[in-house]
């Protein structure tokens, strides 16, 4: 008997569970709110920046990834900023480095979970307040970020 009353109880459970609400994926609008709550609205170039990314990734969950930007990193003129923004994983900001002058080479490397087939964009931001970007596409076979 109590068998049985745990099991109406928990069937009940899963099904009001399966009315609530799950949060949205994210979608490029969120990725530009994203981009304008990090650099506000100021105008970005294409050039300097280079991501290296597979084009096929079997697996979402650890998706190799590189970033370069065209800086000689002198106290003069070096990259403050990278940050690397994903239209359609549920927070789009996957990552943010923050170099300087001392920091060497203005590369850095890391594996990120990818929701799916996308187009990342990375945005360099200089010393002197200028953006870069730089965009690469991956086809992801199978999903990571997924909710619910």
């Amino acid at each position: 008997m109590w068998r049985r009353r745990a099991f109406l109880a928990a069937a009940g459970a899963a099904v009001c569970l399966t009315f609530l609400p799950l949060p949205a994926a994210a979608e490029p609008e969120d990725a530009d709110e994203a981009i304008r709550n990090l650099f506000g609205d100021r105008p970005i170039r294409e050039g300097k920046v280079t991501l290296k990314l597979p084009p096929i990734a079997e697996n979402g969950n650890s998706v190799q990834l590189t970033v370069s930007v065209d800086s000689p990193m002198t106290e003069q003129d070096h990259v403050r900023k990278i940050a690397i923004i994903s239209p359609r994983n549920p927070i789009p900001e996957i990552a943010i480095f923050n170099l300087g002058p001392y920091s060497g080479r203005a590369e850095v490397s890391t594996r990120v979970r990818l929701a799916g087939t996308q187009s990342l964009r990375v945005i360099a931001e200089m010393n002197d307040g200028s953006l870069w970007v730089g965009k690469a596409s991956t086809y992801v076979t199978l999903a990571a970020c997924i909710i619910g």
